[in-house]
């Protein structure tokens, strides 16, 4: 692999033997993928997926250590995903101790991140790119990101570059600045490999949409065309709409990067060209729709149970989603005679935009109809034994993939949570 003279310099221990390390796992990393170089860091910040600490992840706590006490920590500040805990957010007694055991390192290992580099004590966030959040990359910078739906809306809805990192090497191409350059980072590697036509009768629903893609496509990348006749530009409406449809490719699927006809930077400027020569066809309408939700499975031990918790955000959810959401709970429980919602509802959003909306009457609402407010993971929430049995019911197709959570249309969902038909 060819290496520049300040790369090499690491790799050759000159910044220290843990410095050392970390680039050689790097370019080990690359040569995999058959990298040919690294690449300098561009992104002003990065963004990394471990943010819970679970009691179990002992090697993860020794190495954080051991890059502390060698020098190394980031070169860059960075955003993590969100912590697993709140008190807010409902559990009963055998929950909670069950979490206390579980969870038992957070404390040590948020001293840990806050160490290496973290931006702020609230940059715990799955949504970093929000602009309470301050995460932002520019268009064509080179990130050293994980978390699936982060990485996908860095990818198509900014621009940047980055490939589907997993935890820790986050971090390390933080440290030294640099990553091997292949996959979502080259322009070969941004092509799209299939053309998918919208032909629904609506906009259709974007979790659901980015599910029937992300299990077509896989890790390929899509090129969508038919969804910019429902918006008119890549607005604060458009970006929560891709933020949720990229978030259900990435989980249902392994897509890092999509391009949206007419509304995402590629797309805008180099249209169809973007199409490999080769590309397959798939063609969306509504019966691929439910054809794709009916295969959805359902794990609860009794199919038919009476939900207990439901989960709004996942990903965290936008200011402007928190303002609509309000609203349809609002319009929902006035319509079906309710003061407050039949179902604990938990509403997630990243914990700048949360401070936010809760400073707005908007938020007072909410909470007096006895919707919580929080900014924890859901998927760290459920993914205990103790809240796997639980019947939860929430609208994320991230949750229902890698939970027991059930999936339900927002629609059907808002009807459910405010005393509506089941």
């Amino acid at each position: 692999m060819e290496l520049t003279k300040r790369q090499q310099d690491i790799l050759d221990g000159k910044e220290g033997d843990v410095k050392a390390k970390v680039m050689k796992t790097l370019v080990m990393y690359g040569e995999t993928f058959g990298a040919p170089k690294m690449v300098d860091i561009t992104g002003k910040y990065g963004h990394l997926v471990t943010s819970f600490g679970l009691s179990v992840m002992k090697p993860v706590y020794e190495l954080m250590d051991t890059l502390l006490d060698g020098g190394a920590v980031s070169s860059q500040k960075f955003s993590v995903d969100p912590r697993p805990l709140e008190k807010c957010v409902p559990r009963n007694l055998l929950q909670d101790i069950f979490f206390k055991v579980m969870y038992s390192k957070q404390d040590d290992y948020d001293k840990q991140l806050k160490k290496l580099g973290i931006m702020s004590d609230d940059a715990y966030t799955c949504t970093c790119y929000m602009d309470e959040v301050g995460n932002i990359p520019n268009e064509g910078d080179i990130l050293s990101w994980a978390e699936s739906s982060a990485v996908v809306y860095a990818n198509s809805v900014l621009g940047a570059r980055c490939n589907r990192n997993s935890g820790i090497l986050d971090l390390f191409g933080s440290i030294v600045g640099c990553v091997p350059y292949f996959g979502l980072l080259t322009d070969d590697g941004r092509k799209a490999d299939w053309l998918v036509e919208i032909r629904t009768e609506k906009k259709p629903e974007a979790q659901l949409l980015g599910s029937a893609i992300g299990m077509k496509v896989m890790e390929q990348v899509p090129y969508v065309v038919g969804l910019d006749k429902y918006f008119s530009s890549l607005d604060d409406e458009a970006k929560a709409y891709l933020k949720d449809f990229g978030a259900a490719t990435a989980s249902n699927g392994a897509v890092g990067l999509y391009h949206i006809e007419g509304l995402t930077p590629e797309a805008v400027k180099e249209g169809r060209n973007l199409l490999r020569e080769n590309y397959k066809v798939f063609v969306i309408d509504d019966e691929t729709l439910e054809n794709t939700e009916k295969n959805y499975p359902v794990i609860w031990k009794d199919r038919n149970a009476t939900p207990k918790l439901a989960f709004i955000g996942c990903p965290h959810l936008s200011y402007a989603q928190l303002e609509s959401w309000s609203e349809r709970i609002k319009l929902a429980l006035n319509a079906n005679g309710r003061r407050k919602v039949a179902v604990k509802t938990v509403m997630t959003a990243a914990p700048a935009v949360m401070e936010k909306f809760k400073k707005s009457e908007k938020a007072r609402k909410l909470i007096s109809a006895g919707v919580i407010l929080s900014h924890i993971c859901p998927l760290m929430y459920m993914n205990n034994p103790q809240c796997a049995s639980m019947p939860v019911i929430t609208c994320s197709n991230k949750l229902r993939t890698y939970t027991s959570a059930k999936y339900y249309k927002e629609d059907e969902l808002l009807e459910i949570i405010t005393g509506g038909a089941r």
